[in-house]
């Protein structure tokens, strides 16, 4: 079975934004998301990382199931 070459670390590489694996987890911890906010509208985001976020999730490829990932962390706060 072949594993997909996109993961959070990637993500957050094209966000712009610090990649390693504790850089990530002090980001979810530190932006946690109501159950009312959507991923893609939340404040913390520069429009073109919101952007990003929702032309991955319309493609409907690897990027979008981490994104659907980083939506469930986020709400989840961990």
């Amino acid at each position: 079975m072949e594993l997909p070459a996109y993961n959070l670390t990637t993500l957050f590489d094209q966000l712009g934004l610090p990649s390693e694996e504790t850089a990530i987890d002090d980001f979810i911890e530190a932006h946690p998301l109501d159950a009312d906010t959507k991923l893609i509208d939340a404040d913390f985001w520069s429009p073109q990382q919101a952007q990003m976020l929702k032309e991955w999730l319309r493609a409907d490829g690897e990027e979008a199931i981490m994104v659907d990932e980083l939506n469930v962390r986020l709400h989840r706060g961990k």
